[in-house]
């Protein structure tokens, strides 16, 4: 397996989780393309993803209309998560366009990358009392951190991040807390042969102090421990990338995210 295809590998099985957060939810595997439905009306929790390589804009427009047509009927907004190593270099150029005539707009342009292991931390952690997700509260505060966060209303994010049927799956929740407080949280998914880490956040306040590596590398360690994985993978916003890279980490590929409208 391409090492694009284990972080992307990861990536869907992470996206899965969405659909398992409410008895509504589904994942359907299509002809090219996965279809991921959590039930809930915000289009990062409703997914498409391909899965096969693309030769055409005329394969790539067939396989959005297949996502457009079903989430449409089920009158749920939606989002396209567009792996660049799955397009070939002609329909990359051509990508947007086909988005756009399905009226999908470019929400975010997020470098795919993959640490064979971490580096040690050039600098001492900052210190943080941990706790794993793994009830009422700690959810509470999970979703708490994701909303502030990632900009999303807050009872939209508790119908995923709050329900306890999210946290039934491999997905392992992470907090760090300062004086009682949840200030940072990272999560992390097994699959693949790669540790995927995701939602890393931490409380505008809290910024700049450490917090987001030292929760990332807890939430790694405690992935390894029981995993035995070393090499672990991410999808990064511009603006932590070079967060990312200190840690070891490599742009392997790159993800455009396109939204309904």
């Amino acid at each position: 397996m391409r090492e694009f295809e284990i972080l992307d590998t990861n990536l869907r099985a992470t996206l899965r989780v969405f659909a398992q957060a409410k008895d509504s939810g589904e994942a359907r595997d299509m002809p090219g393309v996965l279809l991921i439905s959590s039930g809930v009306g915000y289009s990062t929790f409703n997914a498409a993803l391909l899965t096969e390589p693309v030769e055409s804009a005329r394969e790539l427009d067939r396989r959005v209309a297949i996502a457009a047509v079903y989430f449409r009927a089920r009158a749920l907004p939606w989002s396209f998560w567009l792996c660049e190593d799955w397009l070939s270099r002609r329909v990359r150029s051509e990508a947007g366009d086909v988005l756009w005539g399905h009226r999908c707009r470019c929400l975010s342009d997020l470098p795919g990358m993959v640490a064979e292991r971490l580096l040690p931390p050039v600098r001492p952690l900052a210190e943080l009392e941990y706790r794993r997700v793994e009830d009422e509260p700690t959810r509470f505060e999970f979703n708490h951190l994701m909303s502030v966060c990632f900009g999303i209303p807050f009872p939209i994010s508790s119908e995923i991040y709050g329900s306890e049927q999210t946290w039934r799956s491999r997905f392992v929740g992470h907090l760090g807390y300062v004086d009682g407080n949840a200030v940072a949280s990272a999560a992390t998914l097994a699959a693949a042969g790669a540790v995927g880490v995701y939602s890393v956040a931490t409380l505008p306040d809290h910024r700049r102090k450490g917090y987001a590596e030292a929760i990332t590398r807890r939430a790694l360690e405690e992935a390894r421990q029981w995993s035995g994985i070393e090499r672990t993978v991410l999808q990064a916003c511009p603006a932590a990338a070079p967060l990312y890279e200190r840690l070891g980490y490599r742009t392997v590929t790159r993800y455009t995210v396109f939204a309904s409208e």
